[in-house]
């Protein structure tokens, strides 16, 4: 992760990460969040907007990303790629989404009736044209399907959004 002194000013954070993350890496990961999150909701001057947090609540990084903004006193923005989004939940997963989903300020839904790659896309794509900030908890590889996590970080960097990569060095993920 940057040092606080490199990371940008914002008031809008959003997420995009795997939603496996090994124990090895689980620590830092959660660390690295906090951190961030701290930093980017440190009020900077009196007209400073509370600080929003968008994330898509998948199992993983989204959900503890969102724990941990909603502990910070954030303002969390649940990106829904499709209408029957909360059915790919397995049935204790839901349990948080739906805790995580009633705690949101604002909820967008895409315009999809089904869950699809490419609703996962739109929906990444989304976080990163809506964030200041786009915190990656994400092991450098390229994505495993389309709008996975590396697919997302390469899409904000080339629209200029700032990306601050959250992991821990040397572990790598279960292979799919």
């Amino acid at each position: 992760m940057k040092s606080e002194d490199q990371l940008p000013p914002a008031t809008r954070v959003g997420i995009t990460g795997h939603r496996t993350i090994p124990a090895a890496a689980f620590p830092h990961v959660r660390a690295g969040l906090i951190a961030a999150l701290t930093v980017a909701g440190r009020p900077a001057g009196a007209h400073r907007r509370p600080l929003e947090a968008l994330s898509s609540l998948a199992i993983g990084a989204d959900q503890m990303f969102a724990e941990i903004a909603l502990a910070h006193g954030a303002r969390l923005t649940a990106v829904l790629p499709s209408a029957d989004y909360e059915r790919t939940f397995a049935t204790d997963e839901r349990v948080l989404f739906r805790k995580l989903l009633d705690r949101t300020h604002r909820q967008v839904v895409l315009d999809y009736a089904e869950a699809c790659d490419e609703a996962y896309y739109e929906a990444g794509t989304y976080i990163a044209d809506h964030s200041d900030l786009v915190l990656a908890v994400w092991d450098g590889h390229p994505a495993r399907g389309r709008g996975g996590t590396g697919e997302i970080v390469g899409y904000a960097r080339r629209r200029g959004t700032p990306v601050s990569v959250i992991w821990r060095a040397g572990v790598e993920r279960d292979p799919p």
